[in-house]
Parts: structure tokens; sequence; C-alpha cells
């Protein structure tokens, strides 16, 4: 089907995956409620080349650890577009520590911005997706939410439960229009996977090329990263007719990681 005129709303999307994903639903035609934090004006620059596709971007600086907040992005969405047809979460924090070295905070933040943010974003947007009888919700998970790595158990913990709220959601709903699913990427080459490359490179003055096979060869089957378009380009499918019957899935683009 053709996403024209539908609205998607992106949460962490003035980067990486969650900017990939804007840029694939403008493209598409649909308009985008882009949200995230960063630079003012590198956000509008953004904004502005979205807007290029002949769609209309707005940015909604929530911070979705925040139920307030997000509760008014979601009626922006609503007062600009009429509500929200496709709905992407994708904001992340994470923290590196043992856990009886994690600091609390760093916890309830990872909660609330994990997986808390999904079940605000989701439960105000479903309503309008019933009334409409059509909505896709896509969950960012993880390789790490069947593949457990040490000293990262607030990532951890919450990819796994962003599997379980999406399986709930696609449960209560299969009798509708409305798919939930959830993308499980392995090693995407976003700014996060940048700063590691940097640092391996610092560490051991290998070429930036080397430092890639080196971080792949312990992680990725395939020794090929996956690109933040990729991610998006599955979001896109799972939104048209022929992904109608796919819900409650977690779905992998990892190389076969998880398998390994």
């Amino acid at each position: 089907m053709s996403l024209q005129g539908k609205t998607a709303l992106v949460t962490g999307s003035t980067g990486g995956i969650g900017e990939a994903f804007a840029r694939a639903f403008a493209q598409a035609g649909c308009n985008v409620v882009m949200n995230g934090m960063g630079d003012p004006q590198a956000i509008e620059t953004l904004r502005v080349s979205l807007e290029t596709h002949g769609s209309r971007v707005i940015h909604h600086p929530a911070d979705v650890g925040k139920a307030d907040e997000i509760e008014a992005m979601m009626k922006q969405a609503q007062a600009q577009f009429g509500g929200v047809d496709i709905l992407v979460n994708n904001a992340v924090t994470r923290h590196y520590a043992p856990i009886e070295e994690f600091p609390v905070e760093k916890w309830e933040r990872a909660l609330a911005v994990n997986l808390s943010a999904a079940f605000h974003t989701i439960r105000l947007a479903l309503p309008g997706m019933k009334k409409r009888n059509w909505g896709r919700i896509i969950n960012m998970a993880s390789i790490h939410a069947t593949s457990v790595v040490k000293d990262r158990v607030d990532y951890v913990t919450t990819k796994h439960a962003i599997v379980g709220i999406t399986r709930a959601v696609a449960f209560e709903n299969a009798h509708t229009a409305i798919t939930c699913n959830a993308i499980s990427p392995g090693w995407v080459l976003t700014p996060h996977a940048e700063g590691q490359i940097t640092r391996k490179m610092a560490e051991t003055g290998m070429s930036r090329e080397a430092a890639v096979s080196e971080l792949l060869e312990v992680r990725q089957p395939s020794r090929r990263p996956v690109l933040p378009s990729d991610v998006a380009a599955l979001g896109i499918f799972l939104c048209g007719d022929a992904a109608a019957n796919i819900t409650g899935a977690a779905l992998p683009i990892d190389g076969a990681w998880a398998i390994s």
C-alpha cells in the first residue's frame, strides 16, 4: 500500500537509526514527527531536508523519559496531523557498569526511556489507530534482547522487555488492522558504533577498515555491518500490506549473530 499522507512519529530521530527511519518515511510520502535532542540548528537543517520530499515534517523536543512530555508530543501530532498512523519507538539510553556498581539513577532513566516511553506512546497512539482501523507500531529491540553481554544490565533488561510489550500489544490487537513488531539489529553503523571504531583505532593504531573488521569478527558472522538505512527499509516493509499478518514478531537484522 502507499504510505502517502500517513503520519509517522519516530522517537530518537535526530541521528542514527531514528534519522534513517525519518528519512525513509518522508521519502515514502509520510508526514513525520521527529523527536530527539541535539544542536537546534542541526535538527532544523535535518527537518528542512526531509521536507524536500514534499512531506510535512515537525520536530518535538520531548524528553521521552518523562510521561508528561510524551503526552505533549502526542497532542502536537494530533493537532498538526490528526494523529499518528505509524509509531517507531527508537529512543534509547545506556550505561556501562557491573550490576553492583550500577548507579540507581541510570537504571531508573533506562527504564523510563527504553521501556516506559514505549508504553506511553503506544497507549496514546492506539485509540486513534483503532478509530481509523489501521496502524503500525515498530519497537526497536536489539541483538541483546536475546544475546546477553556483561556490564549492560539496563540495556539487556529493557531490550528483553521491549519484546514482551511488543507481543502483548500485538496479541491484544490481532483482530484489528494494527500490527506491532520489534526489530532486533546487530552491529549497526550508528554514532555509537562510530565511537567504538574511533576508540579501537586510537588503542591499536589500526586503520578504520581493520578496526571495523575486528569489531565485526567477534560479533557478526556475516562480517558486514548493518546500515541504518537497512533497518529503516525493513520498517517500511512492515508498514505495507504484505506485512499485514506479521505481528508480534521480533525480526533480526544481525548477519546471523543471534544464531552463531
